[in-house]
């Protein structure tokens, strides 16, 4: 699920004890409804809620009434649509499936393709508490806003995104310098340091022997919730650890600084298995729904 900006005092209604899913996914959809209001505002759309960005930086989506159950129907999604289009914004969906089971079926049949990301949940309080363990590792670091890591830790997920998958691609130093240089001309490391100086991102990043970052990832807490974001290596230097190090440090200091749940929702499957290797568990499927990419483009 995706991410803000915005100085809104905003925090989550204390919650039960970790225990099972149920009670966890309660307290992710409150975390959902209140990460974009910090850059959004909410308009109220029948059982919706629209978030339309107030600054630069990226679109919002519309998501499920926060306490709502629906129904849900076709012709709902269709007017979300509608104000989309009217706002120059993605036609995009995001919820989750165990805690929105009604709304697959409506979205499908307003036209819109449905992806599924596994939803993991690593609690970090209480006796049976479980994390990958931080190394004592001088390349590994959480960043200050002057760190010159910085512009290549926001830079990095760009190029790994755009090669998803695990295994070994091509962009290397090369190309990360060259794409830093854009992150930096278009805002882009300015609006990352604006939301750490709110407190709202943490940014973790390892160093590689050119002074670049080779590998990076954030948590972002409200309360204490985080959701663990933008996980990303280097493609030319995938397969060597590097994702598992930075996620053990995130975990590290989202712990120290009082985080009780982390979770993410990862990329497919494979990368699923890899954070329940070091302690996170699925509880659920988070979807997200857009038009078709054929659709999209004509």
């Amino acid at each position: 699920m995706r991410d803000t900006q915005h100085d809104t005092d905003l925090t989550l209604t204390p919650g039960a004890e970790a225990g099972g899913p149920s009670t966890v996914l309660a307290r992710l959809e409150e975390f959902f409804d209140a990460v974009p209001r910090f850059s959004a505002t909410a308009e109220e759309h029948g059982p919706f809620t629209l978030f339309v960005r107030t600054g630069p930086g990226w679109h919002y989506y519309a998501r499920p009434r926060l306490g709502g159950d629906g129904p849900f129907t076709a012709a709902d999604v269709e007017r979300v649509r509608a104000r989309q289009r009217e706002l120059g914004a993605p036609e995009s969906f995001e919820w989750v499936h165990e805690t929105s089971p009604g709304l697959r079926a409506p979205i499908e049949s307003s036209g819109l393709e449905v992806h599924e990301h596994p939803l993991l949940v690593l609690e970090l309080d209480g006796p049976s508490a479980a994390a990958p363990a931080a190394e004592n590792d001088p390349k590994v670091r959480v960043l200050t806003i002057d760190d010159p890591l910085l512009p290549s830790a926001v830079t990095v997920p760009h190029l790994a995104f755009a090669d998803p998958g695990t295994q070994v691609g091509v962009a290397g130093p090369e190309q990360l310098a060259d794409a830093t240089r854009t992150a930096i001309a278009d805002g882009q490391v300015t609006r990352m340091i604006g939301r750490m100086e709110a407190g709202r991102t943490v940014v973790v990043a390892i160093a590689g022997p050119d002074g670049l970052a080779v590998a990076s990832g954030c948590h972002q807490p409200v309360g204490d919730v985080s959701e663990i974001v933008a996980v990303a290596t280097l493609p030319s230097l995938r397969r060597q650890g590097l994702a598992r190090r930075v996620t053990a440090q995130l975990v590290e200091h989202a712990r120290t600084t009082g985080i009780r749940t982390v979770f993410l929702s990862a990329s497919d499957d494979a990368v699923a298995r890899i954070y329940e290797s070091v302690g996170f568990r699925r509880i659920a499927t988070a979807l997200i729904a857009e038009p078709a990419a054929e659709a999209a483009t004509s």
